[in-house]
């Protein structure tokens, strides 16, 4: 008998397609492996069994059964996105437990690909943090129960790594799909700004975050991202000889990268090197202004969100976050210290196509309440480990995580990539060579 669970995205709409496997086989065979596996992980907030498989059915009585790019395809969605049907909690006490009346432009791109959607994924409350904890939920990291899958779309990234789907939906906005994907060992690619739609109405923290995938393939990355984006997703481009600039600094004062980090990123610096590109060590000119300008755009995003919640369903850290953010509500809308920012990088992209760094500066934090622990705790645990992705939310332009490497755990480690805008398929090609000379192992052993 052959077992879907753990198969890539692309094998099983092929195989959903041939008429090999029927969706109800392939959705209930990922709902048992849910069933079995999410106590240990807590990926899920919500499992949607009943709806799921009567949607998997759905799908297979559609007429154009063959055109599917995601014909069957399980996939779980970030608990900020609105499915149909489904409350939206954004991981809080204080939102309503209230069913949405419509999907999110992206969960109706995914469905109508042929994709089944099987739960809505834990987040930290509002989805602040870079670790998934809350009154909801704790999410784990597959590879290293011990540990934080990280956040925000922790559970989305934990449920892809555990083999519970093979694909699964979240958001990017100071680095929330970078830092999961890299603690539990898979791909995402953070669109650009305008490239992925962020639905009407709701927050995008100011034009800062943004929606993709989470896959453990470059093919299932690009493949998803290609549905959320409404292009086709066409053959794998060729990238050519490219100048890629390689930096171990941090752009944040005071935080070191540890080792192995350092060391994935020289890794994949040599693998790229004999795939024919130009690489040489360039740190990009951060400002020291940086960790200030991240701190006002991330605090008054929350602030925003915060705004119609009652305050004391909220959590403290979440509570003081907000309230530190609101002074800088009307700076941070303007716009002005983004542009400031995109116009002190531009001139390094001019000289270099893509730029390599590794993904985290340390492994995620333990996993626990990060939610009753006061808000300085929170924040220096967060910037400590992940000093490496909100430039590139501020600037609005292209990222990725792949994995590279490992750490002693044996859980995984990865390399960012960052292009100017309009260059997520030459990212995406890259990653796909990194992934051809270092292929990682695509799921953690849960048995």
């Amino acid at each position: 008998m052959t077992t879907w669970a753990g198969r890539t995205a692309a094998e099983i709409a092929a195989a959903v397609r041939d008429k090999r496997v029927t969706p109800r086989e392939v959705v209930a065979e990922h709902l048992a492996r849910i069933e079995r596996l999410d106590g240990r992980v807590g990926a899920f907030r919500a499992v949607r069994a009943e709806a799921a498989l009567a949607e998997a059915d759905e799908v297979a009585a559609r007429g154009d059964f063959a055109e599917l790019p995601l014909a069957g395809v399980p996939v779980a969605v970030k608990d900020n996105l609105a499915v149909r049907g489904e409350s939206r909690r954004i991981g809080s006490a204080a939102t309503p437990d209230t069913p949405s009346a419509r999907d999110h432009v992206t969960v109706a791109r995914l469905r109508a690909a042929g994709a089944v959607v099987v739960g809505v994924t834990n987040v930290p409350e509002l989805c602040v943090f870079g670790t998934t904890d809350g009154v909801l939920g704790i999410a784990r990291n597959p590879w290293d129960p011990s540990r934080s899958a990280g956040g925000s779309s922790g559970g989305s990234a934990a449920a892809v790594s555990a083999g519970m789907v093979p694909i699964a939906l979240g958001n990017d906005g100071m680095g929330s799909l970078r830092i999961p994907a890299a603690n539990c060992g898979l791909v995402t690619i953070k669109p650009g700004q305008g490239v992925v739609p962020t639905g009407e109405g709701d927050s995008t923290w100011f034009g800062m975050a943004e929606n993709g995938p989470l896959a453990t393939t470059v093919e299932d990355a690009r493949l998803m991202f290609s549905v959320l984006a409404g292009v086709e997703p066409g053959p794998v481009p060729a990238p050519g000889a490219l100048r890629i600039a390689v930096s171990l600094r941090s752009p944040l004062a005071g935080v070191t990268i540890s080792r192995p980090y350092a060391a994935a990123a020289r890794d994949a610096a040599g693998l790229l090197m004999r795939a024919g590109h130009q690489v040489r060590r360039a740190d990009p000119p951060y400002p020291m202004s940086l960790a200030t300008t991240s701190l006002a755009h991330w605090t008054a995003g929350t602030a925003a969100d915060a705004r119609p919640l009652d305050p004391r369903l909220l959590t403290r850290r979440t509570r003081v976050h907000a309230r530190l953010g609101r002074p800088f509500l009307n700076t941070v809308s303007s716009g002005a210290g983004r542009e400031r920012l995109r116009r002190r990088l531009e001139p390094f992209f001019a000289e270099h196509d893509v730029l390599l760094t590794p993904a985290l500066a340390r492994r995620s934090p333990k996993a626990g309440p990060w939610h009753e622990r006061g808000w300085l705790s929170n924040v220096l645990a967060n910037t400590n480990y992940s000093p490496l992705t909100p430039a590139w939310n501020l600037t609005g332009w292209p990222a990725m995580s792949v994995p590279c490497g490992s750490l002693p755990s044996g859980a995984p480690c990865a390399v960012q990539l960052v292009g100017r805008p309009g260059t997520e398929h030459r990212l995406l090609a890259l990653a796909a060579q990194l992934e051809e000379r270092n292929p990682w192992r695509r799921t953690a052993p849960m048995g």
